[in-house]
């Protein structure tokens, strides 16, 4: 298994991974046991977040008596003073520890610098000892090259996934030159992405830490098989990927939720993807009559627009929700598969 070094930091670690976002979605003892398991596997450096309901307090009581052992970051929306340390203090508490490896600004709309007071609480927290290094999060582009020309953080952490476009890839090369630290987030682009090995072969070319969303012990046991049996890319994993780019490539909801709520109640993050999830999981689990009545709210959108402005990727959400019962119901009818 590669090692990664998250730049300035000096962080070292095995280039796989926690996401610990999806154990908010099962119990405690579930979520205990996983990252435990993870951490006897191989992994070191998990990532959790303010916003992830009781996932911190999971991590907390997962790692309790072994800090010093793996590596934790977390991150904040806050945009004010009072906010900022209101979460970190919480964050501290969950985690039943009294420092953070890293502490990120999480999904900004811009480059926050030494003008803005929510950059200075970083600088503020990591000079009384609570976080040691500071990292930032981003869903734009744009806002991304940013931060990594401003020199001012030490972590950026940003979608990377075998769907990477030339600009993303540049990000990454960009920020190994910068001697900033990479953390990939949505390795598997929201679910839409299968194939374990070749994701993790992908991964393995550039100088990024990927943090892998984990729900189930037997997603766990495909992660941590590779730092048995090390992945290198082949022509057949090439194929894979290049068959997902064409497949894929485009608008698409990577299904992060971001949107929502919907003021029409409906489940955007799953019915925007639809398309793409029922082609590539067994068919029969989005064509329950859950699902039906779920799809068929698309009829009751009144494009209030909420959805657009809240996206991070800037979709137009409405009429992809159109698209995606359109091609639903053709699926119902039998016309498409």
């Amino acid at each position: 298994m590669r090692t990664i070094r998250l730049g300035k930091t000096g962080i070292t670690v095995p280039q796989n991974a926690f996401g610990a976002l999806p154990i908010q979605r099962v119990s405690e003892e579930e979520a205990v046991s996983l990252l435990r398991n993870a951490y006897d596997g191989g992994m070191r450096f998990f990532d959790t977040a303010r916003a992830y309901s009781d996932s911190e307090i999971k991590v907390g009581k997962a790692f309790e008596g072994m800090r010093e052992k793996v590596f934790i970051s977390s991150n904040t929306q806050a945009t004010t003073r009072e906010k900022f340390e209101e979460d970190l203090n919480t964050t501290l508490t969950n985690l039943k520890t009294d420092y953070l490896d890293i502490y990120q600004l999480h999904c900004v709309a811009r480059c926050y610098t030494e003008e803005d007071d929510i950059f200075q609480c970083l600088v503020d927290a990591k000079q009384q000892g609570k976080i040691r290094h500071i990292g930032i999060t981003a869903h734009k582009i744009g806002v991304a090259e940013d931060i990594v020309k401003s020199g001012l953080y030490e972590t950026l952490q940003f979608p990377f996934s075998y769907l990477a476009s030339e600009r993303d890839i540049a990000l990454v090369n960009s920020c190994k030159e910068a001697d900033m630290g990479f953390i990939a987030m949505k390795g598997l682009s929201g679910g839409l992405l299968t194939d374990s090995k070749a994701c993790m072969a992908f991964m393995s070319q550039y100088d990024a830490l990927p943090i892998w969303g984990i729900q189930r012990q037997s997603e766990l046991d495909e992660w941590l098989s590779f730092f048995e049996n090390e992945v290198t890319m082949t022509d057949d994993m090439k194929a894979v990927i290049e068959k997902d780019r064409e497949e894929l490539l485009g608008e698409f909801c990577r299904g992060c939720g971001y949107c929502m709520p919907c003021t029409a109640d409906i489940m955007i993050n799953q019915c925007a993807r639809m398309s793409q999830m029922i082609r590539r999981a067994p068919s029969q689990n989005w064509l329950t009559d859950f699902w039906q009545k779920e799809m068929l709210k698309i009829d009751s959108c009144v494009e209030c627009g909420i959805c657009r402005t809240r996206c991070p990727y800037e979709l137009d959400i409405p009429n992809l929700l159109k698209k995606n019962l359109k091609d639903y119901k053709e699926i119902l009818a039998g016309k498409s598969v």
